[in-house]
């Protein structure tokens, strides 16, 4: 199932400073997800209807320097019991050769932050369009989701 993001509120940001350059239409999530790493000071976020089924707000989506990945990050409505549940899916889930994941819970907004290496994501493509990117993101929370809170019999 492919995501819609066509009613998305997309923004593009300065990593340096976390303010917006430009608020995007939806037809600038059709570019290939390489605009990041041409764009390294920038970085996209980009909330949506989808998100709200998964307890996520915003997702922000960026070319990590260091590494050459595409980073993602945002924040997860899940309670902090969860947290064995959550590390045991993002280890069996993410394959890659660096550090899979970030997760820390946050006492003052009850969210965990999370972030990790799209690339890491099955289906994962250097040739993929924004769009795509963030539908595999979508598709990838949502697992995680189902699986974290699937009730055990």
């Amino acid at each position: 199932m492919e995501a819609n993001f066509s009613i998305a509120y997309i923004e593009r940001c300065s990593k340096e400073t976390e303010t917006m350059i430009a608020n995007e239409s939806s037809s600038f999530l059709n570019q290939s997800i390489t605009y990041l790493k041409v764009h390294k000071s920038e970085f996209i976020y980009v909330e949506s209807v989808l998100f709200d089924d998964i307890g996520v707000e915003g997702i922000s989506l960026e070319a990590d320097d260091v590494f050459g990945t595409y980073d993602v990050m945002l924040g997860l409505k899940l309670q902090k019991k969860y947290d064995k549940l959550l590390r045991e899916y993002l280890n069996s889930s993410l394959d890659g050769e660096h550090s899979k994941f970030d997760l820390m819970f946050s006492q003052d907004d009850g969210l965990w932050d999370l972030n990790f290496a799209l690339n890491y994501i099955a289906g994962y493509k250097e040739d993929m369009s924004i769009s795509d990117a963030f539908s595999l993101i979508h598709q990838f929370l949502l697992n995680l989701v189902k699986a974290v809170k699937k009730p055990t019999n």
